[in-house]
């Protein structure tokens, strides 16, 4: 009797602590189609995939996987107004299909069906899990852009910007001139020219 409660409370436990999959099923007739994240949560800047699963029952309570789904089918993602057609690749699973994305901002996605699939016409949308920012999972946090190290940037650059003028005024009002005033501005020139290189590889690789 211990064992048998000591089992239950075991099953109770393991099924409260292990994340439930926030995938969306469509029905159509005697299919199932499920469509979600392959990895959750989604997280902008992080590669991920978008998953499909096409199963059909044989009326005894079991299914299978359906092949050669998106023979005839076509899946769109879609943020607001912009929409991308997937390139949609065979899982070695039977019936299992993904395509690789990297989400590039918050928010909610819509995946369109449309096309037939085996005969049956389908034009279906759904709206998977949103995407969230890294700072769910990262640690330091970013800021909301993800652009740690761009407002550092700029911030350097307004100082520099600054300090030239102080040097300027500096050396116009003690009549300072020659070269000590050129080396402090060819100085300054330089470290200048450092940080805007770095501004610009760091838009490049966002």
């Amino acid at each position: 009797m211990k064992a048998h409660i000591f089992l239950a409370l075991s099953i109770i436990l393991i099924s409260s602590v292990t994340p439930a999959l926030a995938r969306k099923t469509i029905t159509l007739e005697k299919y199932e189609i499920e469509i979600g994240w392959l990895e959750e949560p989604p997280l902008v800047g992080q590669q991920n995939a978008i998953v499909f699963s096409f199963t059909t029952g044989d009326g005894n309570g079991l299914s299978t996987g359906v092949t050669n789904a998106f023979k005839e089918l076509t899946a769109t993602i879609k943020s607001g107004s912009v929409s991308k057609d997937l390139d949609i690749l065979s899982d070695s699973k039977p019936g299992h299909y993904y395509s690789k994305i990297i989400p590039t901002q918050t928010g909610p996605l819509t995946i369109q069906l449309k096309g037939t699939l085996n005969g049956i016409q389908v034009n279906e949308s759904v709206q998977i899990e949103d995407v969230e920012n890294i700072n769910v999972i990262a640690f330091p946090p970013t800021d909301a852009s993800g652009m740690p190290d761009l407002a550092k940037i700029k911030n350097s650059l307004a100082q520099i910007q600054q300090e030239l003028s102080q040097v300027e005024q500096s050396s116009m009002s003690a009549g300072v001139s020659g070269k000590s005033y050129d080396y402090a501005i060819f100085a300054m020139g330089i470290g200048a020219a450092g940080v805007i290189l770095a501004v610009i590889g760091l838009v490049k690789r966002k």
